[in-house]
Formats: C-alpha cells, sequence, structure tokens
C-alpha cells in the first residue's frame, strides 16, 4: 500500500510540532452564552474545520497554512468563506438590533409620580416643575424639580433607581485607565453610561445617568464575557467619572458609513482579511454595529475578554444607511 508523501508545509509541522506552531492563535466559542460569545484561552492543538458550513473545500487547520481570521471563534479557510460567515451574523445582528430596539419603549411610572407616590416631593412642587418643563418645551423633569424647586440630586437619582427598579451605584473603585478600554468612546458620548469596575474578573458594573439601556448591557456581556451589573449614578459622580475616562487612551476607533447590510458584510471581510485577527466581533447596539479585533491573544487582559491595554486591538464601528 502506498505512503501519502509529506508536502515542505506538512513535513514543517510534523517536525516543529502542532503545540508550537498553533498555540496563541486559537479562538475557541463559549459554551456559557449564545454562538456570539467566545472564551479567548488558548485551547489545545486540534484540527479545525472552516466556519463556513457551506464550505466545501475540506480544509482544516492545522493542515493549511492559513491560520487567520478568527472571527467569533471560527476560522474561515479563504476570504469567500470568511464573507459568508460574516453575511450571517451580519443577518442576526440586524434581526436582533430591531427587536432589542422595540423592547426599549416600554411604559414606566412617571418620574415625579415616583417621587410624588414616596413622599419625597409635594404636589405644588411637581406642579412648579411641569409648568417651568411646559413653559420651555425642553429639559428633563428632575432638572426642573433641582432647579425650580430646590430638591436635592441625589433624591432625584434615588426616583430614578425606583422608576428603573434597580440600585444606586457609586464611583468607588472607579478605575478611568482600564474602563476606557471596554468600550468605543462613542458610545460613553452617547448613551450616557459609563463602565464603572470589574469586581472579581466576573462582574462588570455599568452606570448609567438618567435611565438604563438594556440593549446596551446585553452588547456588553456579549462582547466582554462579563456579567454586567447596572445601576445608575447620581449626576454630578457620573460627569466627573465621565470626564476622567474621556481624557484616557482608548482602543483606536474608526468611524464609518456604509449603504446597506451587504456592504457591511464585504467591509467587515475585507478588514478581517486585511487585519488577520486572532479574534474578531460583531455585535450591534442601537443603530451602531461594532467589529472589534484581537490582533494578537496577548492582547487579552484578565478579565472576560477586556483588552490589557491598547495594543494589539482595533475598534470599527459602523452605520448603516443615511445615518451618519
Amino acid at each position: 500500500m502506498p505512503f501519502l508523501k509529506l508536502g515542505g508545509r506538512a513535513r514543517d509541522l510534523e517536525n516543529e510540532g502542532t503545540a508550537k506552531l498553533w498555540a496563541g492563535d486559537e479562538y475557541q466559542p463559549s459554551s456559557t452564552l449564545r454562538p456570539i460569545g467566545t472564551s479567548l484561552q488558548v485551547p489545545p492543538p486540534q484540527r479545525r474545520p472552516c466556519g463556513n458550513p457551506e464550505c466545501a473545500s475540506g480544509w482544516t487547520v492545522p493542515w493549511r497554512s492559513r491560520r487567520r481570521p478568527i472571527f467569533e471563534g471560527r476560522w474561515g479557510c479563504s476570504g469567500r468563506c470568511v464573507l459568508s460567515m460574516v453575511r450571517a451574523v451580519v443577518r442576526r445582528e440586524f434581526g436582533d438590533g430591531l427587536m432589542a430596539m422595540e423592547a426599549s419603549h416600554r411604559h414606566r411610572v412617571p418620574l415625579g409620580l415616583v417621587m410624588l407616590a414616596q413622599g419625597w416631593i409635594t404636589q405644588p412642587q411637581l406642579r412648579k416643575a411641569l409648568d417651568a418643563q411646559r413653559e420651555n418645551m425642553t429639559g428633563r423633569i428632575g432638572d426642573w424639580l433641582v432647579s425650580e424647586c430646590s430638591v436635592d440630586r441625589e433624591r432625584v437619582t434615588r426616583g430614578l433607581s425606583v422608576q428603573w427598579n434597580c440600585p444606586v451605584l457609586t464611583t468607588e473603585g472607579f478605575h478611568p485607565e482600564a474602563m476606557a478600554l471596554v468600550m468605543p468612546r462613542v458610545f460613553i458620548e452617547k448613551f450616557g453610561l459609563l463602565p464603572l469596575r470589574v469586581a472579581g474578573s466576573r462582574i462588570l458594573y455599568l452606570g448609567f445617568e438618567e435611565r438604563l439601556d438594556a440593549s446596551a448591557t446585553l452588547v456588553l456581556e456579549q462582547m466582554t464575557e462579563l456579567h454586567p451589573e447596572s445601576g445608575l449614578v447620581n449626576g454630578a459622580q457620573f460627569q466627573t467619572a465621565r470626564g476622567r475616562l474621556l481624557e484616557c487612551d482608548s482602543v483606536e476607533t474608526k468611524l464609518e458609513a456604509v449603504a446597506d447590510t451587504d456592504a457591511l458584510s464585504a467591509r467587515i471581510a475585507a478588514l478581517l482579511e486585511q487585519k488577520q485577527p486572532a479574534g474578531s466581533r460583531l455585535v450591534r447596539l442601537h443603530e451602531y454595529y461594532w467589529l472589534r479585533m484581537w490582533l494578537e491573544s496577548s492582547a487579552i487582559g484578565k478579565a472576560g475578554s477586556l483588552p490589557a491595554t491598547t495594543d494589539d486591538m482595533f475598534d470599527h464601528v459602523f452605520t448603516v444607511g443615511t445615518r451618519a
């Protein structure tokens, strides 16, 4: 029976050992989250088929010299297969984004009525604040209670916590240098949320200024592999911490608008082919599609999949259609 003769590349693999060649380039899916969740711990060397279910090439890692890119825990054996994988994820995020946006418009008891029921304000105070809001046609009722009725700002925050059924968080233990790596700066600026700290390498505390954003909480759980705990932060503390965070270095981020989801898929696939990341994920937060790439396995920190530093990290944030 004839023996299969090893080619040059396969012979090199046999001589050097797959563990030496492929360690650090793997990106294994986690079983604890939905398909987007992945574990960034380096698994033992093994054969890995192409992540495109429609791939007919039969290539597996490590028997092909192409090791990257890795997208959501899956290896693409060719540019065509990477594009197919990206299209499937874009379709998933497009649908999930629509449902999340619809779910965010749930009715809640107005803040003024919550505070009135708790005995924290009087009926005349509420009427005065509402009249000022109506006359000026702008502003939040909590701000008018503070400016027109001398209601303490902390009491307004407590009222919001009752309205949203969440705790009031403090900025104690806030490390802006580390938290600036959690998400792109545009989300901090636009959505009124602030990563505060990581507890026990498992829990990510998220502070919101006025209202909770369930979509943001879910997105950060998927992207960081941590369990987010959300709460409200007093306005003054929130603004001070936000200012400190925005002064820190963050992951390099590029903003880009594309015409439609087909163009989005093509652009993401091109970036993956160009950057050849050891790991990457795509999530949607409202109108934004966030692609994060870990260019090397060493970019992963000790808490979930948070970056260790800004080195070997790259974020790309897309909008689809006319939104800039």
